[in-house]
């Protein structure tokens, strides 16, 4: 029912300016439809040293979902738009027929202030879309604590974005010490755990449950409905999945 991927088992990769710790080997010529979960393909963990980043870089086919933890990433891309986006704020991009962009740590070198960020990547349900951008502020949402639907493509779902794809939903909370909250059924479900600590009591029917550090991500499979309990103020991301990718037009 539940996989255990624990922060130093995840694929690790680095360069002069940036550390990747990702859920799914992404950084070279892996095969991402053959290594996704449901219809997550990428799920990477990113410390950007300040002033450095990606230059203008091509995607088509691929709904790419930005959350940044600290610091402040800057975004630009050939439709036009450009921004900062900082922890709270969701971006979503859909590439769809192509689209090139570049995202970059906003602080200066002279300010030696690293950015963290989570990109996501999700497969499209439908193919040769235009190429699109929405952002959204969680942070009052956030601050009340328990899920907040940041982006879906399911049917019925209030999101802060749209997604292209109707089979998936991005859940997100930040958990005071002792807060409480439950992750939605699902037959895929991808739980990431950027900071903190919480504890699924009953999570595949474990005697005493499991227990997740910062950095640890699980991948459900036909799980129910899990409660999550935090034992340190932490920040989740929960992927809500009801395809795989070769059933969800990837």
């Amino acid at each position: 029912m539940i996989t255990v991927h624990r922060a130093a088992g995840r694929h690790h990769w680095s360069n002069e300016w940036l550390d990747s710790w990702q859920s799914f080997p992404a950084t070279g010529n892996y095969d991402l439809a053959g290594n996704a979960h449901g219809v997550l393909m990428v799920n990477n963990d990113d410390t950007i040293d300040p002033g450095e980043g990606l230059d203008r870089h091509r995607h088509s086919e691929v709904e790419i979902l930005t959350w940044v933890l600290s610091g402040a990433v800057e975004h630009r891309d050939s439709k036009g738009h450009n921004g900062i986006l900082r922890p709270g704020q969701i971006q979503r991009m859909t590439a769809g027929t192509g689209i090139t962009h570049s995202e970059r740590n906003a602080m200066t070198r002279s300010s030696r202030a690293p950015a963290r960020v989570v990109q996501m990547w999700v497969a499209p349900d439908t193919a040769g879309l235009a190429p699109s951008y929405a952002e959204a502020d969680l942070t009052g949402q956030l601050d009340n604590g328990g899920l907040v639907l940041a982006a879906s493509g399911r049917p019925g779902h209030d999101a802060a974005v749209s997604l292209a794809n109707r089979f998936a939903a991005l859940h997100v909370a930040r958990l005071d010490a002792g807060g409480r909250c439950m992750l939605p059924a699902a037959p895929y479900g991808h739980l990431y755990l950027p900071t903190g600590e919480v504890s699924l009591p009953d999570a595949g029917s474990r005697a005493g449950g499991t227990v997740l550090h910062a950095g640890d991500a699980v991948r459900t499979r036909d799980a129910p409905a899990i409660e999550v309990i935090a034992g340190a103020p932490s920040e989740l991301l929960y992927w809500e999945m009801h395809a795989a990718f070769d059933t969800a037009g990837g």
